[in-house]
């Protein structure tokens, strides 16, 4: 057992020495803390630039800073995200079925990260005024640590194993460990790290949609078969935020939510591919749907949407929300003339062309919000937001708002609370 008082040649040779010897988890120790962890080690135990390590400890001491976790923390968060072959079997398969050697290696591994663990920043701090003889002990990088998780809770985390295996199954490794919320951009996956924090008790007025979609998501997480939904209507009316909604709801469920724009639609069947073989629930989410005749989007989606020689993936559903209820544009000129002599069954072309919206399997419509409607929404998002204005004046605005702006729709309600709030806030007294 290391302690502040152990030489620090001794000490950093002897975590170097645990860090070098990782088989699985080589990664945790990859970003930026991990590599100015390991660099740290490295120069005490070169003990020849005493500058040096001072130096090296304060890039550790920033890393960690501009994290906001003790190392502690740190270590814990990268060891339940790590994206190897234990996690990523360990999601898929009982714990008995794992090969022998990638259960030992992963028990290997976890008593070297311990090692590493018991290392706190008071013994690093007190280690490098030992070997740079300085004057004063470096500052110790200290900040509350937050619930402690199963794994800290153990003396031996080698015993940890099926709790870990538990651990990746229910919540994923890598990206899907890390974010809710997912996109595609330049050929990968990424994470996005400030999802739309909007909540399905927000949007007042389309009730019967809400509980379809929510029920259709439920089916979803429970393992049953779901529908692609598409969200159609008035520009304005929730539709994206129902979606948006529900990782809110169901995230700590295994829910994730992958964005998808339209320019990347083509490569549609690929991100499913990337989603089957994992256990968490997708929904892939399309805003503002809409298509041009031969259009390489249009042709990804209705082969995803209508299934092709390989198997659909039973974790991956799409909603998608357009403002048009026929997706693909269609003008005069498609339609069939008398003598067409250009395609001999070009009733066909268009009616598939118009049905294409019908290859989803539940379709929710919204109509645009009438004064009623839309005075329900103004109270219910003036109520969450505590807005103290009487009901007729603030009924009264709400009108007076929706004739000078965006018309009715819950997007114009929630401008209009958003602009009272502030203005409330800024009339108030000092």
């Amino acid at each position: 057992m290391l302690t502040s008082h152990t030489p620090a040649i001794t000490a950093s040779e002897f975590l170097q020495h645990q860090a070098a010897s990782l088989l699985l988890y080589q990664s945790v120790l990859s970003d930026e803390v991990g590599q100015a962890y390991i660099n740290l080690l490295q120069t005490l135990s070169d003990n020849r630039d005493q500058l040096a390590c001072l130096q090296a400890y304060g890039d550790w001491f920033k890393a960690l800073a501009a994290r906001n976790q003790s190392w502690q923390e740190y270590l814990v968060t990268r060891i339940l995200q790590d994206d190897n072959p234990f996690s990523q079997q360990a999601q898929r398969l009982p714990i008995q079925d794992l090969p022998p050697a990638v259960i030992a290696a992963a028990q290997q591994d976890l008593q070297a990260l311990q090692q590493l663990y018991q290392c706190s920043s008071q013994h690093l701090s007190q280690w490098v005024q030992q070997a740079s003889q300085s004057p004063t002990t470096p500052v110790a990088w200290n900040v509350e640590n937050s619930q402690a998780t199963f794994l800290q809770q153990q003396n031996n985390w080698a015993d940890a194993l099926e709790a870990l295996v538990a651990y990746y199954r229910q919540h994923g490794t890598g990206l899907f460990a890390q974010y809710h919320a997912l996109g595609w951009q330049q050929g990968k996956l990424v994470g996005i790290a400030h999802p739309d924090q909007v909540r399905l008790n927000e949007i007042v007025g389309y009730e019967w949609q809400r509980e379809a979609l929510v029920k259709n998501t439920e089916f979803l997480l429970a393992g049953y078969p779901a529908q692609n939904v598409l969200l159609y209507g008035s520009r304005g009316s929730g539709k994206s935020s129902l979606v948006k909604g529900l990782l809110h709801e169901f995230g700590k469920q295994g829910l994730r939510l992958v964005e998808v724009g339209k320019s990347n639609l083509k490569y549609l069947p690929a991100i499913i591919e990337q989603l089957r073989s994992v256990p968490q629930k997708f929904i892939v989410f399309v805003d503002d749907l809409s298509f041009e005749e031969d259009d390489e989007a249009f042709k990804a989606l209705k082969a995803v949407l209508e299934g092709s020689l390989t198997a659909r993936a039973e974790n991956v559903v799409v909603y998608a929300t357009s403002n048009r209820r026929h997706l693909v544009r269609e003008f005069f000129d498609d339609r069939p003339r008398p003598r067409d002599k250009d395609e001999v069954h070009s009733q066909d072309t268009m009616q598939e062309k118009l049905s294409f919206s019908d290859r989803f399997g539940l379709t929710l419509t919204f109509e645009p919000a009438n004064q009623d409607t839309y005075l329900q929404i103004v109270r219910h998002l003036a109520a969450e937001t505590q807005i103290s204005l009487k009901q007729e004046e603030l009924e009264f605005r709400a009108k007076q708002w929706a004739t000078r702006q965006n018309g009715r729709s819950g997007r114009s309600a929630r401008q209009f609370i958003d602009f009272v709030r502030a203005e409330l806030a800024m009339s108030q007294p000092n």
